[in-house]
């Protein structure tokens, strides 16, 4: 029986939730066509929710978080991939109520893997993860409603985070001014490096937050944090624009006027990459693999080991990573 490490985390009496890197064997793992040997995952804040007990990620345990893997085919009961293949696993329940990669094995229905493209190594589609997928399908979003680098600058919101720090990155590679914003003023240099042509505070992007509209700025905007942000982000886009909304950790609420709406023609454009169909997840990937396909991928990213992943996920909780941690496995 091959025995394998995993984080699991662990529901108490009390309620209270633990975690802790222990052996854990193929027969744990769930129902499934695909075995996959896990070379690199990613550590994203949906997976420091997960390990902490969030009921709005994870209902079962005990539980192996992460969302992202990329590894090896061991074995494939549908044929749809072979014994060796390169492959790629984010969103879907992976890591969420089905085990993740935090472990050295997963188990999970084959349509839910795609074929590494020839362009990205294992540890590089790790780097760009759920966060990064993201982050390419908020970009996506602008450029496919007409949001072109000569219409003006992209405002990025949480630019030091996963999702943001990759935005950046990519908008600067695909030719636009990138403006980013971060509670973080001290790591204006990791933003400057990334291609940001400007660094705002939340303070500054927050001024005048009463107004129900403001001076037309941005050609687009790409929100990763909600809440009086995303706010600002709309209010600020000028005429014909859009801003893409990817997540919720300033808050789920969203108090704006219709203004910018009817009367600059501004679109919300909502962005998933969970359940994301197959044809545009082949598209980006794709995308990501070359004409997006970032240099500075290792400056973005710190790599740790299965042992040190736990103290990586209190850190996020405390908004205290900067870029992308890769797990190797």
């Amino acid at each position: 029986m091959t025995s394998f490490n995993a984080l699991l985390v662990e529901k108490q009496e009390d309620k209270s939730f633990t975690r802790s890197v222990t052996q854990r064997s193929l027969e744990d793992l769930p129902e499934g066509a695909l075995l996959i040997k896990v070379h690199y995952s990613s550590l994203n804040y949906k997976d420091a929710l997960s390990a902490t007990g969030n009921p709005g990620v994870s209902r079962n345990f005990p539980h192996t978080p992460g969302i992202d893997a990329a590894g090896v085919v061991v074995s494939c009961d549908d044929d749809r991939f072979s014994e060796g293949d390169e492959v790629i696993v984010t969103g879907y329940d992976l890591g969420m109520n089905t085990a993740g990669g935090f472990g050295e094995y997963i188990r999970i229905p084959s349509e839910w893997a795609v074929a590494k493209p020839e362009g990205l190594s294992l540890k590089e589609s790790m780097v760009i993860g759920t966060a990064g997928f993201t982050a390419g399908l908020s970009v996506l979003g602008l450029v496919e409603h007409g949001v072109t680098p000569d219409k003006g600058e992209i405002l990025v919101t949480g630019a030091t985070g996963g999702v943001g720090s990759v935005a950046v990155a990519i908008l600067a590679k695909a030719g636009y001014s990138v403006v980013a914003c971060t509670g973080k003023k001290e790591h204006e240099s990791f933003l400057t490096s990334l291609g940001a042509i400007k660094v705002i505070t939340r303070d500054e992007l927050l001024e005048n937050k009463e107004r129900p509209m403001l001076k037309e700025q941005y050609a687009g905007a790409i929100d990763t944090v909600g809440g009086e942000y995303l706010a600002q982000a709309i209010k600020a886009t000028q005429y014909g624009g859009a801003v893409t909304c990817c997540g919720l950790t300033a808050s789920a609420d969203l108090n704006v006027s219709v203004f910018p709406f009817i009367l600059r023609g501004v679109s919300l454009l909502g962005i998933d990459s969970v359940q994301c169909p197959m044809p545009p997840r082949l598209k980006l990937w794709d995308k990501l693999a070359s004409e997006w396909k970032l240099e500075c991928l290792d400056d973005l990213t710190e790599e740790v080991s299965l042992g040190d992943v736990s103290q990586k996920i209190d850190a996020i909780l405390k908004g205290q990573i900067s870029g992308r941690t890769l797990l190797k496995l």
